[in-house]
């Protein structure tokens, strides 16, 4: 097998003609102020870490409080694009001051960002002021990368580099900085080490480790076509460092589109569960609170928090079970949450029923002579009257709900378990009979102004005042 001929040089030299007619390279003035202004902004001084500290503060409250809004402030803060830009043109150039500056400030940022929000996200826990029963929707929108993913990255990058060399157009790199996100996936890398979730943590590692390569490789792309190469004399077009970037951005892409493959595939067995839950529940007249699905050892788990007026038996579940496994084609482990809710519709009076009711009617009494004998009287013995101490009965007593700092309150079904209503902050309640102590802590049986009967934490009321009844036994 012949290798093909090589392109003759002249029409190497006509192909570069056009390009050159299409992209016009910069001048060599403002080459030089664009290297320099990303060494500058690539030094690991003390501005570059302070924004590099109170960008990770705002994205991690961002995150752990699911603002889309205050996660864009962080990433108009960080200063983490200018270091890898600056590898990419500094592994185009061979500058290797600028690329030892970038490279260290690029590694210290990420580590300081990742211990600043494993720090906060600790901190959180031990003291709930953002209490987590759930992750937030944007801690798991960064823990997912895919192959659009990297495309976004080629385009932020390509859109970085060319604002930098185009002074014209410098100010769409606050929007390049919002499309390229780096910061949040750093954080949430700190947010899943914090909560001893390592999948979350290696997901986000990896959308950020893509997020860096793709848009050095974009800068390189950019700047390469814009004049910044160093001329060389091997003959070769395309530089060798170009190349290099090209074949790394290309192993990324597998692992991403396999997690995509992998996420979609999920995602549509999740759909399939879901559609045949409802079918199940149907007949049964419930309505689907929650889905819980796990995958383990090839077996589906699925915990489901159902309302419903009925409880459901023990063969109901079975059946649902049953039936699930069935249309999956999968074994399927499943667990049922019920909570039990009375359905009132104000368009549909409530039913009367009739109660019997017992009424007595009088019957003549027939009087017949019988003979009576006089009794004897014998002595009685008095009896003494002994004091009996009275006995406390414990009535239900009024309360206020407090010290939810400013959030609802559960009103849960037991102890720990399923929701089954919200409390405000200063809401009146019941306190009935039932106590309990779960893990050090009180909870107490309530009712609500609504009639809901529940449990809440001692701690979130004011004052329990339960005031004794005597009743007297003789």
């Amino acid at each position: 097998m012949s290798l093909p001929e090589p392109i003759p040089p002249s029409r190497r030299a006509l192909l570069i003609h056009l390009f050159r007619r299409i992209v016009k390279p910069v001048t060599r003035e403002r080459r030089a102020e664009v290297q320099i202004q990303l060494r500058d902004s690539s030094d690991p001084d003390f501005d570059f870490f302070l924004l590099v500290v109170l960008s990770s503060v705002i994205a991690t409250l961002g995150l752990l409080t699911d603002s889309p809004a205050v996660i864009i402030g962080a990433m108009l803060v960080a200063p983490l694009m200018s270091p890898i830009i600056g590898l990419g043109l500094a592994s185009l150039t061979g500058d290797a001051t600028l690329f030892r500056n970038a490279g260290i400030a690029l590694a210290r940022g990420a580590i300081s960002s990742i211990v600043i929000a494993t720090f906060l996200t600790y901190a959180n826990r031990l003291l709930p002021f953002l209490p987590l029963q759930e992750l937030p929707a944007e801690v798991l929108a960064r823990t997912h990368p895919s192959p659009i993913d990297l495309t976004i990255a080629l385009a932020g990058g390509m859109a970085a580099a060319f604002a930098l060399a185009m002074p014209s157009i410098s100010a769409a790199l606050p929007g390049v900085a919002i499309a390229t996100a780096l910061m949040p996936p750093l954080c949430t890398v700190g947010i899943g080490i914090a909560m001893g979730r390592w999948d979350l943590a290696g997901g986000a590692l990896l959308l950020f480790i893509t997020n860096a390569v793709t848009i050095a490789f974009a800068a390189m792309l950019v700047f390469s076509a814009l004049g910044f190469t160093v001329r060389r004399e091997d003959g070769h077009i395309v530089p060798r460092a170009l190349t290099v970037a090209a074949f790394s951005t290309l192993i990324l892409f597998i692992p991403l589109t396999w997690i995509s493959v992998r996420f979609f595939h999920q995602a549509t067995e999740n759909r399939l569960i879901e559609d045949a839950i409802q079918a199940e529940i149907a007949p049964f007249d419930a309505d689907l609170a929650n889905i819980d699905i796990t995958r383990l050892d090839n077996t589906i788990h699925i915990t489901l928090t159902i309302r419903t007026s009925e409880p459901f038996r023990y063969q109901d579940v079975i059946k649902m079970q049953e039936a699930i496994a069935l249309r999956l084609q999968k074994p399927v482990a499943l667990v049922v949450n019920q909570i039990f809710a009375a359905r009132l519709d104000p368009l549909i009076p409530p039913t009367l029923t009739i109660t019997p009711t017992f009424t007595t009617t009088p019957t003549p009494v027939t009087l017949t002579p019988t003979p009576s004998y006089t009794p004897t009287s014998t002595p009685t013995i008095t009896p003494s009257r002994t004091p009996v101490p009275p006995t406390p009965t414990a009535t239900p007593s009024m309360a206020r709900v407090t010290n939810t700092n400013g959030r609802s309150l559960d009103l849960v079904q037991s102890p720990g378990g399923p929701s089954i209503g919200k409390l405000r902050n200063g809401d009146y309640i019941t306190v009935l009979y039932g106590n309990e102590v779960l893990d050090g802590l009180v909870w107490l049986q309530v009712m609500d102004k609504d009639g809901r009967i529940g449990w809440i934490p001692q701690i979130n009321l004011s004052v329990v005042t339960l005031t004794p009844t005597v009743t007297a036994t003789p």
